[in-house]
């Protein structure tokens, strides 16, 4: 196990810099001065001319590249006009809003769409299996921003049972994450559904079915353990689709998360901000795949670690 975690944790850094590279040529590639745009639109020549100095940007673009590296590898990520200064910190303090808005749609995600495909696939082709079949095209179909809306119109706004913006308490987080959750569960749902239906036809489950074992007690004893492979599969990787899909929902919601600093870093060009919280969406999307390893074997202690 020691060992796994070690070679996994090793290529963080190295993705980490290609990701950086990747940056750091997009951003040197857009149009315009950078210098100017960080000193103003009523800045003097002579003023930007100091602040091209200043941030470093009349030196070699190989220079360039080597001071941002240095910097980041101490935890300095350069100039923010946003924050004027490194972005960093400012970043670490939406991340805790990001986090629980996508840990609240995870754990939405597995207390519905597990029982949802077990119980279509238990009855399938009858009345449960249709009912859960056209609630996942539903939702397979909807935008969650869309769905976000009409959630607000109904719940906040007709009933007023429920905060439509905001972080400010436990119940301003159920719209957005039901928001967020919705297209996830209807994914996790369908390959349940199809998983369970595959491994009920295997051999070992007809051999529990003929030793006198209840369907029931085949699919919680045997069936359910084969199915969490593929589940914790698409749970590991949705989480990672979750950190960086939540852009749009945060923003509707007014959720202080890193989502939607995001979008404010993009619209006023603060390409130092945007790589910040690129680096964390990459970061916590490699921790969320080691992670997933790990329960791996958990799940199933026959598989051993390369």
């Amino acid at each position: 196990m020691i060992g796994f975690l070690a070679k996994r944790f090793a290529t963080i850094p190295l993705v980490v810099l290609g990701v950086v590279t990747i940056l750091f040529i997009i951003f040197k590639s857009v149009p315009g001065d950078e210098a100017a745009f960080v000193a103003g639109a009523t800045a003097t020549q002579a003023e930007i001319e100091a602040v091209r100095v200043q941030l470093g940007l009349d030196r070699p673009l190989l220079e360039q590249y080597a001071k941002h590296v240095s910097g980041l590898v101490v935890g300095d990520f350069g100039y923010s006009t946003t924050f004027r200064g490194n972005p960093l910190p400012h970043v670490l303090n939406r991340l805790p809003a990001t986090l629980a808005l996508a840990s609240a749609a995870i754990l939405l995600t597995i207390v519905v769409g597990i029982p949802a495909g077990v119980v279509a696939a238990a009855y399938r082709n009858r009345l449960p299996d249709y009912l859960i079949s056209l609630s996942v095209v539903g939702l397979l179909a909807i935008p969650n921003f869309w769905l976000g809306m009409i959630l607000i119109a109904w719940l906040s706004v007709g009933l007023g049972v429920l905060p439509s913006f905001g972080a400010s308490g436990p119940a301003s987080l159920v719209i957005p994450t039901i928001a967020l959750a919705a297209r996830l569960i209807a994914l996790l749902a369908r390959m349940t559904r199809g998983v369970v239906i595959e491994e009920l036809r295997k051999d070992y489950v007809r051999t529990a079915r003929a030793k006198g074992l209840s369907k029931g007690l085949a699919l919680r004893r045997h069936v359910l353990r084969n199915v969490m492979i593929p589940t914790v599969t698409v749970i590991g990787l949705q989480a990672g689709y979750l950190l960086g899909g939540s852009v749009v929902i945060e923003r509707l919601f007014a959720w202080p998360g890193i989502g939607d600093l995001l979008l404010t870093a993009v619209s006023v060009r603060d390409y130092t901000l945007v790589q910040a919280i690129v680096l964390i969406f990459v970061v916590s999307f490699l921790v969320i795949n080691i992670a997933v390893e790990v329960i791996y074997r958990f799940v199933n202690p026959r598989l051993r670690y390369a």
